[in-house]
């Protein structure tokens, strides 16, 4: 599998990531070690999680997601054959969120456990504190790669304007900065990535790895109807995609899935991966079967002529 350099880190990821938020949540840690298994063995090496997966399943306190993985990564002996990226920031309870200096030093001790590592290859900032100046966050990320706890670092849910705010702290002060960008983006959610965020990212050679890459199943063509939302746990969402947009969209990737003879989630995937300056999209599964048809994507070659017809079919309003 090609792998692609992740902004202007040593990272070297795969063109697809899988996303582990369903780890610990609808997937169980017995079902999590078999799509984890399945994905690496497919030969690809990029996986995302976060401190805070899943807080919101009953039951749960977070970091779920990042223990299963470590116990995974234990058990099968791989650590160095995976780049592993995880997120702090977001609350996980009152008194512990946010990207203040000494939140980050005690929340990082306590992901690397999880982890079962030494190291986490991209730590992101979840979404952005504006009660912390960012050159406290960014010196707090300064002293993690320096104790090599961390190797590079990216942000989550920033806007342009305080991503490019960050990189200015970054290369006025001689910090490190973000190589990477997780904005939410797919071919249903572009116009907000693509006005300001992308120009930047491609500016600067910052990595970009969106998140919801398939517009959280949408563009699975699994909802086509009211009828079909009771499918998963995520069905609640759909009615903000399933109107005359969104079924143009859905046409679009069918006409394109027939062509190719793909399926719909394959042909979003790879429009994402086409992208000029995106470095991989993030898609979760919550089975080995899921996996494997997105898993496909990574092979998937789009023509001039499949681009433009999904383009027009999902250009912003």
């Amino acid at each position: 599998m090609d792998k692609r350099r992740l902004g202007r880190s040593d990272l070297m990821v795969s063109p697809l990531c899988l996303g582990g938020n369903v780890f610990g949540w609808t997937a169980d840690e017995a079902t999590s070690f078999k799509l984890l298994d399945a994905y690496v063995d497919a030969g690809l090496n990029f996986i995302d999680t976060a401190d805070v997966y899943s807080t919101w399943a009953p039951g749960n306190t977070g970091g779920e997601s990042e223990t299963i993985i470590g116990k995974w990564m234990k058990a099968r002996g791989n650590r160095d054959q995976v780049v592993i990226a995880t997120k702090v920031g977001s609350e996980m309870a009152p008194d512990r969120k946010g990207l203040s200096k000494s939140y980050i030093r005690s929340a990082v001790e306590a992901s690397l456990r999880r982890l079962q590592t030494d190291v986490i290859d991209l730590y992101q900032s979840h979404r952005d504190d504006p009660e912390t100046p960012q050159q406290e966050t960014l010196e707090a990320y300064a002293d993690l790669i320096r104790a090599g706890k961390v190797r590079a670092i990216g942000a989550s849910n920033f806007t342009a304007a305080r991503m490019k705010a960050a990189l200015a702290i970054s290369a006025e002060q001689g910090l490190p900065r973000y190589e990477s960008l997780q904005p939410k983006y797919n071919l249903y959610d572009r116009s907000e990535y693509e006005a300001d965020l992308e120009p930047l990212c491609r500016k600067e050679e910052i990595g970009v790895i969106p998140y919801y890459g398939l517009a959280s199943g949408f563009l699975t063509g699994k909802y086509r109807s009211e009828a079909d939302f009771g499918k998963s746990v995520r069905g609640g969402r759909m009615a903000a995609y399933l109107n005359d947009r969104g079924k143009r969209i859905l046409s679009a990737l069918d006409d394109v899935a027939t062509r190719k003879d793909a399926t719909p989630a394959q042909v979003a995937l790879a429009w994402l991966m086409a992208r000029p300056g995106l470095t991989a999209p993030i898609a979760s599964a919550t089975s080995v079967e899921q996996l494997q048809d997105i898993v496909k994507a990574t092979k998937l070659r789009l023509d001039e002529a499949d681009i433009a017809a999904l383009d027009r079919a999902s250009a912003p309003a």
